[in-house]
């Protein structure tokens, strides 16, 4: 195995009960380890005060997977007591706060940033909900590159493009409720995630031939997509049915000219996969197992697809990533060799946590048999040296260290909040994410149901804001969604013709 100059996270299948932990740096023999080591086993007195808060005020609680590990570790804990607590992309939240109402739950406690408490105010309303409260983590605005880039008039300009033509626009779900509702106004729109654009927007162009599409507002997903339908056209149709059965060569090639994506929108988490963290993964991690989200940008996707195409690799939504990881353990287990499994994880370093407790649930029970090969699994954050401080550093900044069992780990600060993280590397770790605190839930919990209306700034408040048309924002902010909705249960875009565009139809959300 080659000298690993990135942190990367361990664990066995022979000795599953310890917390993973991180490969030295090649310019220091100290160890090192994120914060993340800490709260593989979180402490029990907090575990506790939350679950019996939660209890006692019916509420629920939707993370996203970006969660400071902290928080993670402490929720994933605490759902062993309480069910209604549910790690999750952006859209299962909502679906997730729904199915908590139904159960009894009187409260929903957001943590993520504002376009999802917003989605989950929207959807709850939608779904007959609107007596349930929704809570965020910060009195502070909880904000978000990529919708911020689509709430300016830039994209509203490239909007107007897109209405002059027979156009759907697709737009990600990590945007606000304001945009997709005067998007919608201005041009049909649909809703995708990453787990799902691509088959939306081939199965919109299998209905509408002659339709034209609008991505946005993410560049780098835009970009990786229409590269993705490029390497389609060198495939066989037979291969090119296999991913979409009413699509061949031909029509791939005919929809290029005709998929448009938005040229300025960013993440600023994924935006650090970039040249030197691809150098550095083709260097020294080119047998390993490479993930990748969607959003990263065009180097990394490429070599991520290449690693696909090999079936050593997997492109999509932090769900598809944490699925992949999942089942290739799996499948070492099961051929019962000893292996060493590395996975390269090219998204937003607060998915560790989900990462590790299912890692762990599937090791834990191979480690009771001596009969059992031993199978080790290590997750490498692409980052590069300079983005990380050594023992010494740390040590002589103050920090203390972190001690977990019988281990003592020195923490690694990052240029934020100890992640070990910068603008040179990947190891990415959202600060907006970050803003939702465990001091915060516990607050925020503590106080419901604000009867001295204490929690004021933190409450989601509903839209009462209209449209251009004079229509509530929240109900046509909605409609882009359950289109999506639609789509996933039918497998079917819902179109019917006006002049110049194409209208979606769809059902309402069912209670």
């Amino acid at each position: 195995m080659p000298v690993n100059t990135t942190p990367s996270f361990f664990s066995t299948s022979r000795n599953a009960t310890n917390p993973f932990f991180l490969q030295p740096l090649a310019k220091s023999s100290s160890s090192i380890t994120f914060v993340q080591a800490k709260y593989l086993f979180p402490n029990e007195l907090k575990v506790n005060e939350l679950v019996n808060v939660l209890k006692e005020k019916k509420i629920g609680v939707v993370p996203h997977f970006y969660m400071d590990p902290e928080v993670q570790g402490i929720l994933t804990a605490a759902q062993k007591q309480w069910p209604h607590i549910h790690i999750s992309d952006s859209l299962v939240m909502a679906d997730s706060a729904v199915k908590m109402a139904k159960a009894g739950c009187q409260f929903i406690t957001v943590l993520g940033v504002d376009f999802m408490s917003e989605n989950v105010c929207a959807i709850l309303d939608q779904a007959g909900f609107s007596e349930v409260g929704v809570y965020r983590m910060s009195n502070k605005q909880i904000g978000c590159s990529l919708a911020d880039a689509a709430a300016t008039p830039t994209y509203m300009e490239y909007l107007a493009a897109a209405s002059k033509s027979t156009s759907l626009h697709v737009i990600y779900i990590n945007t606000k409720l304001e945009t997709k509702a005067y998007a919608h106004e201005l041009v049909p729109t649909i809703t995708c995630t990453s787990s799902n654009v691509v088959q939306t927007i081939l199965q919109a162009f299998a209905q509408v031939p002659d339709l034209s599409i609008f991505y946005g507002p993410d560049s780098y997903m835009g970009a990786n997509i229409k590269d993705l339908f490029q390497q389609m056209t060198k495939m066989t149709d037979e291969e090119i049915t296999a991913i979409h059965p009413k699509h061949s060569q031909d029509s791939i090639r005919s929809l290029l000219p005709r998929l448009h994506y938005f040229q300025d929108g960013t993440c600023i988490v994924h935006h650090l996969f970039g040249h030197e963290v691809v150098e550095k993964i083709k260097e020294m991690y080119c047998d390993a197992f490479l993930t990748a989200h969607l959003e990263v940008p065009g180097e990394m996707f490429s070599l991520a697809m290449e690693a696909k195409r090999r079936g050593m690799g997997v492109v999509g939504s932090t769900q598809n990533i944490l699925d992949f990881i999942k089942d290739r353990i799996q499948e070492a287990l099961d051929r019962n060799i000893d292996d060493h499994l590395q996975f390269i994880l090219g998204t937003e370093s607060g998915m560790v946590t989900s990462i590790v407790a299912r890692v762990r649930s599937l090791l834990e029970p191979a480690k009771s048999s001596s009969q059992r090969a031993k199978v080790t699994v290590e997750i490498v954050f692409p980052v590069s040296s300079d983005s990380i401080s050594t023992t010494t550093s740390s040590l002589s900044s103050g920090l203390n260290s972190v001690k977990v069992g019988d281990i003592i780990l020195p923490v690694v600060p990052g240029i934020a909040s100890g992640e070990g993280c910068s603008i040179h590397g990947g190891c990415a770790s959202c600060p907006y994410m970050k803003m939702n605190s465990l001091s915060s839930l516990l607050k925020v919990s503590h106080h419901l149901p604000d009867e001295e209306n204490i929690l004021s700034a933190y409450k989601a408040e509903r839209f009462k804001l209209q449209t251009p048309n004079g229509k509530s924002v929240a109900d046509v902010g909605c409609e882009p969604i359950l289109h999506m909705r639609n789509f996933q249960r039918s497998s079917l875009i819902r179109f019917f013709f006006v002049p110049n565009t194409v209208e979606v139809q769809c059902d309402k959300l069912e209670k």
